[in-house]
């Protein structure tokens, strides 16, 4: 009987792989690696199997990985040394014997002249790195999470319009839930070692089709505006935004304006075996439109 060891468990991707997971193989052949062992009572209750640990304690990694398979490492939200804590999973995963390595990256055009270098090369290096362990390994690379929209765009959008320096940039934006139940079919079926799937949606949106849509969807005119990153940057530090948030929405916005994520392909329905969520049907619960 296989064994599936999830990282990242009770965060929002990591939560909807497993519940997912729990539909097609039996919770006792899945294993989670949680910081917070409260948060786990869920999937515990389930019969999974709970572990304690994070990304940078060795010593947990080490004990997670006994008769393991399989292994999704969910990239860490922690930027501090990034690649290292990924180092400590993959060096883990290896000397516990480990069969195949999946992991959460990004689908990006070319991150070496990228705006988002600074921000995002870690997921290719780490990719890099699951490489040269002689491992097999399925690399998942995500497109934006339609999530990301509200962060963006700001919870009041309806009485302010959109002001985002991403030009007419496109993304093919996919919401976690389809993410998360793709990664899981993934994760239970066979086929898919050393190999890279571009998890996206099929059709590509500019934040002037996201203006249109809530326009269309609530009856009140909603314009798009796209500054100089210069007026943008000015305005998020006079709401009072740490700098570094400042930064990595300064950065984003760049990349969108330079169309490093306009990347649209049919993978994820392909997997799913349905059309994905359209980014309508999103922003309609998003806004609660």
């Amino acid at each position: 009987m296989e064994k599936i060891l999830v990282t990242g468990a009770t965060g929002h991707l990591g939560n909807i792989v497993v519940e997912n997971l729990l539909k097609k193989v039996s919770a006792g052949q899945i294993s989670i690696l949680v910081r917070d062992e409260a948060k786990a009572q869920a999937l515990k209750a389930k019969g999974v199997t709970v572990n304690i640990g994070s990304y940078q304690d060795i010593h947990s990694l080490n004990n997670a990985m006994k008769g393991i398979d399989k292994v999704l490492l969910i990239s860490s939200s922690d930027f501090n040394d990034r690649i290292g804590q990924h180092k400590n999973v993959v060096d883990a995963a290896k000397q516990a014997g480990v069969k195949q390595i999946l992991y959460t990256g990004v689908t990006l055009k070319d991150i070496a002249v990228s705006p988002l270098q600074p921000l995002l090369q870690d997921h290719f290096q780490t990719e890099d790195y699951i490489k040269e362990s002689g491992l097999s390994f399925t690399f998942l690379q995500n497109s934006l999470y339609a999530e990301v929209i509200p962060m963006f765009v700001g919870e009041d959008v309806l009485k302010t319009g959109i002001f985002f320096p991403a030009g007419e940039g496109k993304v093919p934006f996919a919401v976690r839930k389809d993410l998360g139940e793709a990664i899981a079919i993934i994760l239970a079926s066979e086929g898919h070692e050393n190999k890279t799937y571009h998890l996206t949606a099929s059709k590509t949106y500019s934040f002037a089709d996201i203006a249109a849509e809530l326009t269309s969807l609530s009856g009140k005119k909603v314009n798009y505006t796209s500054p100089e990153d210069d007026a943008f940057e000015d305005l998020l530090k006079q709401f009072g935004l740490p700098e570094e948030i400042v930064l990595m929405s300064v950065l984003f916005a760049k990349g969108i304006k330079n169309n490093d994520f306009n990347m649209a392909d049919g993978t994820l329905e392909s997997i799913l075996g349905r059309e994905q969520t359209d980014l309508r049907m999103f922003l309609k619960e998003a806004f609660n439109l």
